[in-house]
């Protein structure tokens, strides 16, 4: 597996695989890789002749209070296992080269109907931040194909909507979450926990498996939610938010049969938790 810093380069191994004909998969990451990440790796190679995985931990997409100075950085590590999993390309830019007009004066990116709502509701700017970053990766890289974890079910949906919306020729794979043996969705944040809140971390996947069933069984939605919301605080989550919604995020309706998704992000000590579940209704 090669390494490049500069766009440049990037450009030049994306030419001559071009010139071979070659389909090239992508994707990106920021880094402190897990085996969901390489999942994605492996879903690009089945669909892909060459792949690339970017690393960038994305300045724009961290609010001021957030983590962006403590998120795990392991760019050796991460090029070692890369290899390992059969990547041919390895982008690791710079801020200044992902940024050249710096961070502040960057050109900015925003899917205003979507980009509000869930974790966009309290964490302004992040997707902004997202979408700018995943529309520069696609203009560097030139892709045929990215894939991105459902673990992040509106992030998947935004940059679907910004592809289609802007005319970018990627075809935008969602990739299975990649579950610990207890249920907890793999993340790079999952090291911040504490033993004790390690324990307690599957009763989120646990919650929206319950609300799923009741909601597909005919109970309230509403009704359903504030006994889920109750249900993590009680166990010691802050709760930001546990909704149904329809797969295109719309609201979901009582009564109405249609594909829906729970997700939920809840806060454990000072670290931050996403997760969904796509369910059916039970006819």
């Amino acid at each position: 597996m090669r390494t490049v810093t500069t766009v440049g380069d990037l450009r030049l191994q994306v030419a001559a695989w071009r010139r071979d004909g070659l389909r090239i998969g992508f994707v990106p990451t920021m880094g402190n890789l897990h085996a969901g990440h390489f999942s994605l790796i492996h879903q690009a190679k089945e669909s892909a002749d060459r792949v690339i995985a970017s690393i960038f931990v994305n300045p724009s997409q961290f609010g001021p209070n957030e983590d962006f100075d403590r998120y795990p950085r392991t760019p050796e590590a991460d090029a070692t296992a890369l290899a390992g999993e059969g990547c041919d390309l390895l982008f690791l830019p710079s801020v200044a080269e992902m940024y050249p007009f710096g961070v502040a004066q960057r050109v900015r990116m925003d899917v205003p109907s979507l980009t509000g709502i869930l974790c966009g509701a309290s964490r302004p700017g992040h997707f902004d931040g997202v979408c700018t970053v995943v529309s520069r990766l696609f203009n560097q890289v030139q892709p045929d194909l990215a894939v991105f974890g459902q673990k992040d079910y509106q992030q998947l949906a935004i940059l679907r909507h910004m592809a289609r919306d802007l005319a970018f020729p990627v075809d935008i794979q969602g990739a299975p979450t990649r579950r610990e043996d207890d249920g907890l969705a793999m993340s790079s944040r999952n090291q911040y926990l504490t033993p004790e809140q390690r324990e307690r971390a599957p009763l989120i996947q646990q919650t929206l498996h319950w609300v799923a069933t009741r909601v597909s069984e005919g109970d309230r939605i509403e009704e359903t939610l504030m006994a889920a919301r109750q249900r993590l605080a009680d166990a010691g989550f802050e709760v930001d938010y546990v909704e149904v919604r329809r797969a295109d995020l719309a609201p979901a309706r009582d009564g109405v049969p249609e594909e829906r998704v729970a997700l939920a992000a809840v806060k454990l000590g000072s670290t931050r938790l996403i997760d969904n579940l796509v369910f059916a209704p039970r006819l």
